[in-house]
């Protein structure tokens, strides 16, 4: 019962752990290899076409030196957590590997062989790499749950054969496969998408035996996992056409970052594996984007964007904001009610008891003045020098309005009156008064005039 409840806590454990992308762990045809494997180089190669990923693993098997070489030829097996792309030049995948797995409950998904060679140190030239015949076979596989975790993640198992060039310190093995989903897209809004272009995430990983689907193989042959030796394991990223090329994040920090050494115009990122760490999963993760020639150029085209925006579209703002203004100031309002309605007046309207205050023959100028005000237009003739006329002008302007839902009303038209006084006065005395009244009707505003 303890032991169920201690296999119950680990897959409690497993599918609780961040998922972290494609790592490797090397197994032996037999429990406790004699030997190890380095030196070890895990090399991931990015293209701004993304897609699959071409990834070589190269390799060389170190035996101790108090250990002779006879007897321990076998087949070696690497865990891979994702799939591969086979090479079909090379035919199909062995029928015991397919068997194999799915004997084990696993669901087969593709099989294939994969390119491996033996590379010499001392050529160069065409004829360094010397092909190993038939490659390496591998099966692509899920795990189905019926519960509610379901599918896993596919992951991959690669049977290399044994090729005695792996002890020679001439050689080094080099397994050349195609990952797809190496690469993850980071989410990101439009904006981000448009002007700085779509940012990845690339994670590779070693001793990384979490995944649903391999845990259950790693279990079984963990007594024949093969580890690293004291010689020099790297994870490797070359990022092809670094001018276009932008690294956001990277980790962990002691990961490097410099140009390749072979490739032109490419980034590589390294981390040394520390064999020191047993299992424990180590990890390069990079965050990175392609960006185009106008993306380049967002840091002096978005201020200048938003200066000339600042600049044309406060004039364009204000040209239409005075359109509608003139168009529809005076014609929005709230609701009043009947003679209730706003009068607005210009220049000097002067009503009955206003004018019947001015008595002709007695009023004089002065009291015309007092009464009417002093804003007057005065008109005199030269023939008649003591003659002079006083005009008032004025205008009336009564909105009249609809109601058209709640407190809300529009403007459907203005009676509009337009007054003229004239007073002639003649020895400073009033002789006549004439008062003129002209009514119209407008369907747009007036506009204001002093």
């Amino acid at each position: 019962m303890s032991r169920a409840r201690l296999v119950l806590a680990v897959l409690l454990l497993l599918v609780a752990a961040p998922a972290t992308a494609h790592a490797q762990v090397f197994l032996a045809s037999k429990p406790n290899p004699p030997f190890e494997i380095g030196p070890l180089f895990v090399r991931a190669s990015v293209t701004p076409k993304l897609g699959a990923i071409d990834v070589n693993v190269i390799w060389s098997v170190v035996l101790p030196a108090t250990r002779s070489a006879a007897g321990i030829e076998q087949d070696l097996y690497l865990m891979w957590p994702g799939s591969l792309v086979p090479d079909a030049k090379l035919g199909k995948s062995d029928p015991g590997l397919e068997k194999y797995i799915t004997d084990r409950g696993f669901v087969l998904k593709t099989s294939g062989r994969l390119a491996l060679t033996a590379q010499n140190l001392y050529r160069t030239g065409n004829d360094r790499a010397e092909p190993v015949a038939g490659g390496a076979h591998f099966v692509t596989f899920v795990r189905e749950d019926s519960g509610p975790l379901g599918s896993t993640m596919p992951a991959s198992f690669i049977r290399i054969p044994w090729d005695p060039r792996a002890l020679n310190r001439a050689y080094l093995m080099r397994l050349s496969m195609k990952t797809d989903g190496l690469i993850r897209p980071k989410r990101g809004t439009w904006v981000e998408h448009t002007l700085w272009g779509q940012r990845y995430r690339l994670s590779l990983s070693f001793n990384e035996v979490r995944q649903r689907a391999l845990f259950r193989l790693y279990l079984e042959h963990r007594d024949r996992m093969v580890r690293l030796s004291e010689d020099p394991a790297q994870l490797l990223i070359d990022f092809a056409d670094n001018d276009r090329l932008k690294i956001d994040e990277l980790a962990p920090a002691s990961a490097t970052r410099q140009p390749s050494e072979t490739r032109a115009k490419t980034e590589r990122i390294s981390l040394f594996l520390d064999r020191s760490e047993g299992l424990t999963p180590q990890v390069l993760m990079v965050q990175f984007g392609y960006f185009s020639g106008l993306q380049s150029w967002a840091p002096v085209l978005i201020p200048l964007a938003i200066f000339a925006a600042g600049n044309i579209g406060g004039v364009l703002m204000r040209n239409i904001a005075e359109r509608l203004s003139k168009r529809w100031a005076g014609r929005v309002g709230v609701w009043r009610k009947t003679g209730e309605d706003v009068m607005r007046e210009t220049g000097v309207v002067l009503d009955r008891d206003t004018l019947g205050r001015i008595v002709p023959g007695s009023t004089t100028y002065e009291q015309v003045l007092e009464i009417c005000g002093r804003t007057v237009e005065e008109r005199q003739s030269l023939n008649a020098p003591e003659r002079r006329t006083l005009v008032y002008r004025g205008r009336r302007i009564v909105p009249r309005r609809r109601r058209v839902a709640g407190l809300f009303a529009t403007v459907t038209h203005w009676d509009v009156e337009d007054h003229e006084t004239e007073i002639v006065v003649e020895h400073d005395v009033v002789r006549d008064v004439q008062a003129h009244v002209r009514r119209s009707r407008l369907t747009q505003p007036a506009p204001v005039t002093a």
